[in-house]
């Protein structure tokens, strides 16, 4: 009986013990119960926090591999299991952004904000999205914010930067990374848009050294190096532009990149090496889009007189007057011709033509000059260096002709 009793007492302990342990009713206290459920609450809430970060880890990874339909399904599940996380709604709203649906990724980013406010990446695309629609200010802002709440990332000061650009804010642009430029002081897009903002206020020689050191930093980017290309002819650094440009169009085909192609023309004509240049341009007026290359037929027939080929000379001027009637150069190089020939009156004739085609370009008046001082017709050619002088007043030709021909007189 003892034995039994005791056995009997013991098992109404555990009982009881475990009945108080897991919230049954009786003798244990109605306490427990509930904070019991409030344990099973948060551990349920706890592992659906654990499938929304693996479902987002899986989304995140098909953004990235360009599957956007799947990753815009899966990051939506994540949502669904957890819907209070920002970089859920800010992975989201990427999505939608890359698939052109940039209003519902806006209201995406929004609510990435009302959940953490200070979630950089959120302001950083809504800066994104108002830049597309050409709201500069808002955009402005936007990447303002990114770059004070996160100012380790070099990418938000520059897209700040660049809209400070955008609206002519040149100043602005410039202070924004030069009280950021020691701490990115190995950043490539810094120095490169510090020479952006050098070329816009006609700065070349600046902007070119600021492009060297971005070059420096940054020796596989070529939209840098082009860059460069570009301020070293602007700052008449030619054969350094000769060179640059030859690494830039070494593994390209002739027709390209016609643009790096005329700048390097231009090099290779002050570099007086034209037959060279010629080269470059029989290669730039063949083909379909050779055709209608005004620019290369007019510098083809300018090496042409150059280098005393005048019978190219007189097949690209007949060929510019035929494919642009109502420009200049076709007539103005036709002018060259006919005055070699000894024809001044007829080259007068084209020079009043080429001259009628164009109000901002001195080079027919300043032909036009010589050929009237040749025919011996002093005070109509004084009236046309001085129309020339007038179009473009710093043209040093220009003054030099009127001179001399005023002493003349």
């Amino acid at each position: 009986m003892l034995r039994r009793n005791m056995l009997t007492a013991g098992s109404t302990a555990l009982a009881l013990a475990l009945a108080s342990t897991i919230g049954f009713t009786g003798c244990a206290s109605p306490g427990h119960g509930k904070m019991t459920s409030e344990h099973l609450a948060q551990a349920e809430q706890r592992m659906g926090d654990m499938r929304a970060a693996t479902e987002w880890d899986m989304a995140h990874q098909q953004f990235m591999a360009g599957d956007l339909d799947k990753s815009l399904k899966t990051v939506d599940n994540s949502i669904s299991m957890s819907s209070s996380v920002a970089k859920s709604h800010a992975l989201r709203g990427r999505i939608l952004y890359e698939l052109g649906q940039t209003d519902t990724a806006l209201d995406t980013f929004k609510r990435a904000l009302a959940i953490d406010p200070e979630y950089v990446e959120a302001h950083y695309y809504i800066g994104m999205i108002h830049e597309r629609f050409r709201e500069y200010d808002r955009s402005m802002d936007a990447y303002l914010t990114a770059a004070t709440l996160d100012p380790s990332n070099p990418q938000y000061p520059l897209a700040a930067a660049e809209m400070f650009i955008e609206t002519d804010q040149l100043e602005a642009a410039e202070q924004i990374l030069i009280e950021r430029k020691d701490r990115f002081e190995h950043n490539a897009g810094f120095r490169q848009t510090l020479g952006h903002i050098a070329m816009m206020r006609g700065d070349d020689l600046g902007a070119a050294e600021f492009f060297k050191e971005a070059r420096m930093l940054a020796p596989e980017d070529e939209s840098i190096l082009e860059d460069l290309a570009i301020a070293l002819v602007g700052s008449e650094q030619y054969a350094d532009a000769d060179y640059t440009l030859g690494r830039l169009l070494k593994d390209s085909h002739p027709g390209d990149r016609r643009d790096l192609e005329h700048l390097r023309v231009r090099c290779l004509i002050e570099l007086d090496r034209p037959v060279e240049a010629r080269s470059i341009l029989l290669s730039l007026t063949k083909g379909i889009e050779g055709a209608s290359d005004i620019r290369a037929w007019f510098e083809l027939g300018q090496i042409a007189y150059k280098i005393g080929d005048m019978r190219r000379l007189k097949i690209t001027a007949s060929r510019l007057s035929a494919m642009a009637p109502n420009r200049y150069e076709g007539y103005f190089l036709m002018a060259a011709w006919q005055r070699h020939t000894g024809d001044l009156e007829g080259a007068l004739a084209s020079l009043n033509k080429s001259a009628a085609m164009t109000n901002d370009e001195s080079s027919p008046m300043l032909f036009r000059g010589l050929v009237l001082r040749e025919l011996g017709e002093q005070d109509d050619a004084i009236k046309s260096f001085a129309e020339a002088l007038r179009i473009d007043p710093g043209n040093k030709d220009a003054e030099l002709l009127l001179s001399a021909v005023v002493e003349d007189n």
